[in-house]
């Protein structure tokens, strides 16, 4: 058994990107050049492509090859793109993984099918050895979000079984709470393996669990207050990152109110100028006048002074807060129940 530890791929904040959609629901391919030059220059480290916050399942195969041949062709080699390759059919899998390797993608991440869920874990192993073996040139990162797949893992088991069989397994995108588990995955085989904390709230954690990164929506967001959150750890100034922690969480809280993270988190990137469009169904559209609230919470803690600024305590930010009407090309004027 080869313990030896590698170089990390992946490290700091991985950016789980939107997949920018039309107010009809198409595909936006267009504003993916700006979006991607807005993550780079505000220090996002890799993108995380058709994952959860990309709607990944919520796009045709053929959709998400265009939307992961031109987030790669944007970002030309400057920060590793990993495109997730999960779906409930084995055959879509394969099919996305062979695609990523032909179209120069750093690394693929799979996680385990939703519909009829995986019982036991030899299943998932063979299940992700297959999608992996696809592309077998390019790292592989299992994606870990039982909440959304009722998946659950031994991760010392999991870990043995993926090492013995899967040769370009690479590490763990970890969406889940357990941080005992979690710094289970980063001690096996001696550090060997890349372990990224999926939790954006509770990132300090993650470090302080041994985690390389991050991999999360609310980076873009507030690039800023994370990039300072890790530089703490790096310090071990750990009051001043626990402020900044808990910054994290009021934004979060912020976005929760008014509905499911993604709808309300995309008008969060409007409001920074990135038109990544409103979700797909079965999230249902947020009303104008949610807009003006959830904009009104994000000024109550300060959210336009820290988000995008290279300091917290600045009294005024960089970005400039946009009349909120031009967000109303792609909100729905009729209320949801989300409003």
């Amino acid at each position: 058994m080869n313990n030896t530890k590698q170089k990390n791929l992946l490290h700091g904040l991985i950016s789980a990107v939107y997949t920018p959609f039309n107010e009809d629901g198409s595909l936006n391919l267009a504003e993916i050049n700006p979006y991607v030059e807005f993550l780079i220059r505000n220090g996002m480290n890799g993108l995380y492509i058709c994952g959860s916050t990309g709607e990944g399942v919520n796009m045709s195969v053929p959709e998400r090859m265009a939307v992961a041949e031109t987030f790669v062709k944007q970002v030309q080699k400057r920060v590793p793109c990993v495109i997730q390759v999960g779906a409930n059919a084995l055959t879509d899998c394969l099919e996305l993984a062979a695609h990523s390797q032909a179209i120069g993608a750093d690394a693929i991440s799979a996680n385990a099918p939703s519909y009829f869920r995986i019982a036991d874990t030899a299943t998932l192993v063979d299940w992700l050895c297959h999608i992996a073996g696809a592309a077998p040139e390019l790292p592989f990162y299992y994606y870990h979000i039982p909440a959304f797949t009722g998946v659950n893992i031994d991760i010392s088991e999991f870990m043995s079984l993926m090492e013995k069989r899967c040769p370009s397994f690479r590490g763990i995108k970890y969406t889940e709470m357990k941080a005992f588990a979690f710094l289970e995955g980063v001690k096996y085989g001696g550090g060997k393996y890349e372990m990224l904390w999926g939790c954006d709230e509770m990132l300090l954690t993650g470090y302080m669990s041994g985690g390389c990164g991050g991999v999360g929506s609310t980076y873009a967001m507030a690039p800023a207050l994370y990039r300072k959150l890790i530089q703490c750890w790096n310090t071990k100034n750990l009051e001043e990152g626990q402020r900044l922690q808990l910054l994290s969480w009021q934004l979060v809280k912020v976005i929760l109110k008014y509905s499911p993270v993604h709808p309300s988190g995309r008008l969060v990137m409007q409001m920074h100028g990135i038109k990544v469009g409103p979700c797909r169904l079965p999230y249902t559209p947020l009303a104008y006048s949610v807009a003006e609230s959830l904009k009104s919470d994000l000024e109550r803690i300060g959210f336009f002074d820290w988000a995008l600024s290279e300091s917290t305590a600045e009294s005024k930010s960089a970005v400039e807060i946009p009349n909120l009407a031009t967000c109303g090309e792609y909100i729905a004027s009729t209320p949801s129940c989300n409003s």
